[in-house]
């Protein structure tokens, strides 16, 4: 299986070019380290990114990006430390395999999208489990989607209401 084929065909224009932007080209800006890659990707003047660490009670998430530049560094940092570790499988493919961003919800110029990760990396000194979603808000700016915020790191699944 191709696990970097985009799920989405050409003709559905919005959301293939949303899964290109949000899994394609944030894995392997991510990878490089190079977040030029992805810094036109944001609406920086308007960009807010909260986190779910990693809890299903709403009340405790936070807004902890609350500029574009701050969401930088942490997604830098990020970076760095992850291609500082050992993985015992191409790191490029697992991530690939491990991410699903198939809910998308487009309305005119603005999106809604469901990304989830969900998987096992194997990694000397014991496997990486990822296990998280985010929620991405995207806009239609010029007839380019960009990421206007996002809530992350919220646990995958949520917690079920009863």
């Amino acid at each position: 299986m191709q696990f970097d084929k985009n799920p989405f065909p050409v003709s559905d224009a919005d959301r293939h070019a949303l899964w290109e932007m949000l899994v394609r080209r944030d894995i392997d800006a991510f990878l490089a380290q190079d977040w030029s890659m992805v810094e036109n990707d944001f609406i920086a003047e308007n960009f807010f990114g909260m986190h779910a660490h990693l809890l299903d009670d709403a009340d405790a998430w936070r807004l902890q990006f609350p500029r574009l530049e701050v969401y930088r560094d942490e997604w830098l940092r990020q970076a760095k430390e992850t291609a500082a570790v050992s993985f015992d499988e191409p790191l490029r493919p697992a991530l690939f395999r491990i991410t699903n961003l198939r809910d998308i919800d487009v309305d005119g110029d603005r999106a809604v999208l469901h990304k989830k990760f969900n998987g096992v990396i194997a990694k000397q000194g014991g496997d990486q489990h990822l296990r998280w979603q985010t929620l991405y808000f995207c806009q239609r700016v010029e007839g380019v989607w960009k990421i206007l915020g996002f809530v992350g790191y919220m646990p995958n699944p949520l917690r079920q209401s009863s």
